[in-house]
């Protein structure tokens, strides 16, 4: 995915963050992080060892719960704790409605 693509899917993705789902905020938690390192969707599946269908997947919201595992090897492959990747007022008043 070229990083034109990812700074669009940012700008669609900026939205209202209240009443938001956990997995659209680790969608758009992804797209700024990946934006801020100026880095691809398929570099950073590259760089955590994980496939680009998966990190895809994530980001495109068809992975309604991913794993902590999963959280963990993105963080380890973007090179921040999980404390920082949650960090963030996307995560605050999440819709805890399934």
């Amino acid at each position: 995915m070229r990083l034109g693509i990812i700074h669009h899917l940012l700008l669609h993705y900026s939205n209202e963050v209240v009443g938001m789902k956990i997995n659209d905020a680790i969608s758009k938690k992804l797209l700024k992080v990946c934006a801020e390192k100026k880095m691809s969707v398929n570099r950073l599946a590259v760089l955590c060892c994980l496939t680009q269908s998966t990190v895809q997947n994530i980001i495109d919201g068809n992975s309604k719960n991913p794993k902590i595992l999963t959280l963990v090897r993105i963080c380890d492959g973007l090179n921040i704790t999980l404390k920082e990747f949650f960090d963030d007022e996307l995560f605050t008043n999440l819709d805890r409605e399934d």
